[in-house]
């Protein structure tokens, strides 16, 4: 109780020059092994994260074979409706779907059966939700390994079988969905892929991790278009992360600066790189960010301060 109090006066204390029409970002994650759910953190300024709730769950998974609720991402629609979607099992060919209309309050849970036609589909992990303004369409974007789909890549005896490729479906209103589709095949094993708008050049950057293991990647990339009906070029960057293994990309504008947070798993730490040219060149700003403890990855979004003033109310 006394930690419950203390958060919240450090909380109301940190917000009180915040007023409605602000922007704050918020952070969606999951800790440990997922199954209590969807957590929050909030920042003002991309660097300093602080827990939501006392660092308590919003939201208990309950849909999947292991009811697990890893990877939550999160997208606003035009009405103000969260929608969100997670990875809900290790080995499963659906994915968690709810939506929200302050991110306290859900709705009941749903599985959005993706990968249902495809009897071998081995996963869907860290699916991902992005809004098309243009089309005004949805588009949810997933990793998954159908054995013997594609040209094998070297990899480790632990990883032996594992050869991910992105795949996609779009939705108008989260209740008729698209026929699966490719969204992003390259010529390595790829997952995590996650798409942030460039508000200066107005085109689209999609990180992703090349998952390959043998010799290991395990880094992470990027790659532009400017419509995403169009795809994405399969030629990508060079690393923009260093010599440690990264996934579960974020990408966020901060005004000009674009930030890309990341889980650096082996090290059991979050990190952060950061590029002041709109994604052509990046720092590694690992030693500048905080987060709260714990934190596993998810997705980073802007919100309007209200938003957050009405959850601490």
């Amino acid at each position: 109780m006394k930690n419950v109090i203390v958060w919240m006066i450090l909380t109301v204390w940190s917000i009180m020059n915040v007023t409605a029409g602000d922007t704050v970002y918020l952070f969606s994650y999951f800790i440990n092994n997922s199954k209590d759910g969807l957590h929050l953190a909030y920042s003002y300024d991309g660097l300093t994260w602080t827990a939501l709730n006392g660092g308590r769950s919003f939201l208990t998974p309950t849909v999947g074979k292991d009811k697990l609720m890893r990877d939550p991402s999160i997208c606003q629609a035009p009405d103000g409706t969260f929608h969100m979607v997670w990875t809900s099992s290790w080995t499963d060919r659906i994915i968690g779907y709810a939506s929200s209309r302050d991110l306290i309050h859900w709705s009941e849970q749903k599985a959005i059966p993706v990968m249902m036609n495809e009897p071998a589909a081995h996963n869907c992990w860290a699916p991902e939700l992005f809004y098309d303004e243009s089309s005004q369409t949805y588009y949810i974007f997933w990793a998954t390994t159908i054995p013997g789909r594609h040209k094998e890549v070297p990899t480790s005896e632990s990883e032996k079988g594992l050869n991910h490729r992105i795949y996609y479906v779009t939705t108008k209103d989260f209740k008729s969905f698209s026929k699966t589709a490719m969204f992003f095949n390259p010529d390595f094993s790829v997952i995590d892929a996650a798409i942030v708008k460039d508000p200066k050049r107005n085109d689209l950057i999609m990180v992703v991790k090349n998952e390959n293991s043998n010799p290991p990647e395990k880094n992470l990339r990027v790659t532009r278009t400017e419509n995403i009906r169009r795809g994405f070029p399969t030629k990508v960057s060079a690393p923009i992360t260093g010599n440690y293994w990264a996934e579960g990309p974020a990408p966020l504008f901060v005004g000009d600066t674009l930030y890309v947070y990341f889980d650096k798993y082996r090290d059991h730490r979050y990190g952060a790189v950061r590029s002041l040219d709109h994604g052509e060149t990046w720092e590694d700003v690992s030693d500048q960010v905080s987060f709260p403890k714990g934190i596993r990855h998810g997705t980073v979004f802007a919100v309007d301060a209200s938003v957050i003033l009405d959850m601490i109310q």
